[in-house]
Order: structure tokens, then sequence, then C-alpha cells
């Protein structure tokens, strides 16, 4: 079967499924409930490279060379990340324009619904609202700027054992890395992930849940209504929860998007996804090679 046949293929597939279908703020990070294989339901299996293990960053000397290694690494894991969640959104959107939805529907409703943590009634215009407003991206540059002040840049012993860049709590036993300055009596870990993508996949779908980044949100979506796409800096804004630092915190993150550049991720997303906006478009980023998410990849694969 020819690459385009296979990808018609699943689209059809996607689209039926889909028709039936430092101090952080403490996050119930449950690993058992949110796996995308339970959750994000009806997606294409995530691509064999998005498994890979961290590289060794503390291999470089020369630190541009680390740090351009670390943004190339993480760059495709959040392209994927993000294209995953419009998907959802797309089918959202879609369920959104039915006068009627199934029983399947609304149970797909309630999935996302109680992954998001929207208590509203199902297929409910406050429903739609709330997960509208949750469920969308996170711009590159800000996962870059917090995965590097979090990990130091991929080499923290939570990066290099947990693969976790964000520092990310979890609250059963076992459940991660035991911080050695913990306090007595306190029972949180630090998540273990089985690879950094996932690391980034909590990551956004913490900021696009928990009551402490509703702000961030908010720009978010504002953004959106002034068909604007949302960049880092901004919506950095929107972090003064999730360190105890607060506003300090928001400005060294923001220092680093503007002395590392990381705009540019932005603007490149910007252009690769550009009118991307149906399933068979983002099916092909889902499914596309690691080497793709390069500047122009996309449009060389096309070509």
């Amino acid at each position: 079967m020819s690459a385009g046949a296979k990808l018609t293929a699943m689209v059809v597939t996607l689209v039926v499924a889909f028709g039936w279908g430092i101090f952080h703020e403490p996050d119930d990070y449950q690993p058992e409930y949110d796996q995308e294989s339970i959750t994000l339901d009806a997606l294409p299996p995530l691509p064999e490279w998005a498994h890979a293990d961290l590289p060794d960053f503390n291999s470089y000397r020369d630190t541009a060379e680390k740090k351009a290694a670390f943004f190339s690494f993480l760059y495709p894991r959040i392209v994927l990340a993000n294209t995953r969640v419009l998907m959802l959104r797309d089918n959202l959107q879609v369920l959104e324009t039915k006068s009627e939805l199934t029983d399947t529907e609304k149970a797909w409703l309630q999935r996302q619904a109680d992954r998001l943590r929207v208590d509203e009634q199902t297929g409910s215009a406050a429903m739609y609202e709330l997960l509208n407003r949750r469920l969308d991206v996170i711009p590159p540059s800000l996962i870059m700027a917090q995965a590097a002040n979090e990990s130091a840049w991929g080499t923290s012993r939570f990066a290099r054992k947990g693969n976790n860049l964000f520092g990310q709590w979890c609250f059963s036993a076992g459940c991660g890395l035991v911080p050695l300055e913990r306090n007595e009596g306190a029972s949180h870990e630090v998540a273990s992930f089985e690879s950094p993508y996932e690391s980034i996949r909590a990551y956004i779908t913490n900021l696009n849940r928990h009551t402490s980044y509703q702000a961030l949100r908010n720009t978010r979506e504002q953004a959106r209504k002034n068909e604007r796409f949302p960049n880092g800096t901004t919506l950095a804004q929107g972090l003064i929860g999730y360190s105890e630092r607060g506003a300090a915190y928001v400005e060294e993150i923001q220092s680093m998007i503007r002395y590392n550049n990381l705009g540019y991720y932005d603007q490149q997303y910007k252009a690769l996804i550009g009118e991307r906006d149906s399933l068979p478009d983002l099916l092909q980023l889902a499914t596309s090679d690691e080497n793709a998410f390069s500047p122009g990849g996309i449009a060389k694969n096309e070509g």
C-alpha cells in the first residue's frame, strides 16, 4: 500500500472513530489515569521516535552546542504533542456544530471533560466554552524556556533518571523519584515518565487544566479571538503560580525566551501549522518523521 493510501485509510478510520466517537503548585498527576491510550482516544499511535530517551546533554562541553541540541530535541516533540491536542480540538468543534449527539459522542465529550476538569452538563454550551478554552496548544518558546529552566538544560537528576523536564509532582508511592531534600512528613515525589515526550504532554495538560493557570488560558483564548498566535512571552505572565518566586520566576522565563531567541520556534510552528486545521492535515503532522519538523521539513516532504 502506498504512503498516500495508508494516510487516507488512517484518516477514514479516525473520522469514524471520532464520529463515534523549584516549588510547584501541587497537581495530582495520575499516570494510571492520564495515559493517552485511555483518555486521548481515537488518535493515531505515537511515532516510534516519540519514545526515545533523553540524550546525554552532560556530554556537551560547548554551551551553545548544548542549547542547540536541547532545543532541537524538544521541538519535534512539542509539535507532536500540540498537534494531537489540535486533533482533539478539531473533533470537539465538529461536535459543537451538531444539534444532537450520539451516546458515544457524549461519552467522548465527558472523557475530555473529566481529563480537563470541566464540571458542566455534557454537551452544554458551558461545557463547550470551557473545553475550547482548555483544549489548546502551548507555544514552543514557553515550553522550551521552562524545560531548560526546570531541568538545567536536561541535566538534572529528575530529567536524567525520570525523563521529567518540568518538575511535575505525583503523590502515589513509587510514582517517581523522591526529592533528596524533601521535608519530613511530605509524601510527594517527582514524577517519572516513560519518555521526555510524555513529560511534555503532561506539562501541557497541567497548564490546560490547573486552576493556577486560568489567566494563561484566558490570555490564549483572547489571542485566538483576535486571530493572533499566542506567544510564549505573553503567556508566561500567567505562570505566577508555578513557582514560589512569583513575578521573579515569570521575568526569568521571559528573559530566557528573549535571550535564546525562542520566539523563532513560535514563528516556525505558526508557519508549520498554517492552514493545517483539518483532520487529514493534522494527521500528516502527527505521523511525520522526526526530521520533518526541521524548518521547512514538511514542505520539503510534500514537494
